[in-house]
């Protein structure tokens, strides 16, 4: 059976290939855009890891991925910072626009005081000098390349506000662009404002007890460890999770159809040959076998395919546009086996059609 399987894949050739196409587009649309958002969430996660505080302080609702509210006063600093084994303390602004250039379509923007957020976290200014005007701004390395612009030139935030670059930081922490605290509280018109406020434990201190006086001490508010920050960064961006089931589907939904239409134009074709085959004793178990055996090796070629183009489109998109991809193992398996069961799915009515069909009507007709 397997040699008559591949004499029909073979005779048909182009028509195969179109069938291999459409299950190879299904795995690169699940494959890739799951690497991608994977890999993205990574590097945010991998940003936020730079931040040597091990707690932060916000409003709840506050470190939502697309939260821009400046809710937190700055008045909470000199309380935080007299709780036992708190070191210090730096409030941070947060402002998120829409930007058709920028990842997931959002710029985002830090307002800091530099030089305790500096101390706090390790960062250093590679190229410049800090930001102290409030029109100045900072930018780290991989923005000054994606944005192809260096110390000195300007740059348009805020809709029409220009801000002067005036130094390059490292390494990579939270916003790649950031301003004086001052300067987001004036363009946002909220003065002894912040968004969320980091904080540094003492050495040797336990940080869970520590969140527990602050939330003692404070409550209403809402303490979050950076290490739980790190972890849920993919379930911090809106309708990630979402956007992954609906191109799940989608692949799904392109692999079924294609083989789908393929092999019922197939079946059809190839009445007169079905009709010989059952008529020398061909069951409907081996006629539907047969056609189920195709759509396999269909599934098969697809996937081998599907997988080169991935790797090599995101390897290219990589070298290009410097975006991260990530594969997961469970995404691959996924691919795999939607691959496999929509080929064998979209197979299976006009296997079943063709075992029905009437080997007499067909020699009559044909």
């Amino acid at each position: 059976m397997f040699e008559l399987v591949l004499a029909n894949l073979r005779v048909r050739f182009f028509r195969t290939l179109i069938s291999v196409i459409g299950v190879a587009l299904g795995v690169i649309l699940i494959v890739l855009f799951t690497g991608l958002a994977k890999g993205m969430t990574e590097d945010m996660a991998k940003r936020s890891a730079n931040w040597k505080a091990e707690i932060v302080f916000a409003r709840p609702g506050g470190m939502e991925f697309g939260s821009s509210n400046m809710n937190v006063s700055t008045a909470y600093v000199p309380r935080l910072e007299a709780i036992e084994g708190v070191e210090s303390a730096v409030p941070v602004g947060r402002y998120i626009s829409a930007d058709p250039k920028a990842r997931w379509g959002l710029l985002q923007l830090d307002g800091v005081d530099w030089e305790p957020f500096a101390k706090m976290n390790g960062m250093t200014i590679t190229e410049g000098r800090p930001p102290q005007a409030n029109d100045e701004v900072i930018l780290d390395e991989r923005q000054v390349k994606n944005e192809n612009v260096k110390v000195g030139d300007q740059l348009t935030l805020f809709g029409n506000k220009q801000f002067k670059i005036v130094g390059v930081f490292e390494p990579p922490s939270g916003s790649r662009i950031k301003m004086t605290l001052a300067a987001m509280q004036t363009v946002l018109e909220e003065t002894n404002k912040c968004t969320y406020i980091l904080i540094k434990v003492k050495d040797g201190v336990d940080v869970p007890t520590v969140a527990a006086r602050i939330n003692e001490q404070l409550p209403g508010n809402k303490v979050n460890l950076t290490s739980d920050l790190i972890i849920d960064a993919k379930d911090r961006v809106p309708g990630l999770n979402t956007f992954l089931r609906v191109l799940v589907g989608l692949g799904a939904f392109v692999s079924i159809v294609f083989v789908l239409l393929s092999m019922y134009t197939t079946i059809t074709e190839r009445r007169k040959e079905i009709g010989i085959l059952k008529s020398l004793g061909a069951s409907r178990g081996f006629i539907v076998s047969t056609i189920e055996g195709e759509a396999l090796i269909i599934g098969l070629a697809g996937i081998i395919i599907g997988f080169l183009t991935a790797f090599i489109a995101s390897r290219t998109i990589s070298h290009f546009f410097e975006l991260q991809f990530e594969f997961s193992a469970q995404w691959v398996v996924w691919a795999i086996a939607i691959a496999i069961f929509g080929s064998l799915i979209g197979a299976l009515y006009p296997a079943l059609r063709a075992s029905g069909i009437d080997p007499v009507e067909v020699m009559v007709n044909e």
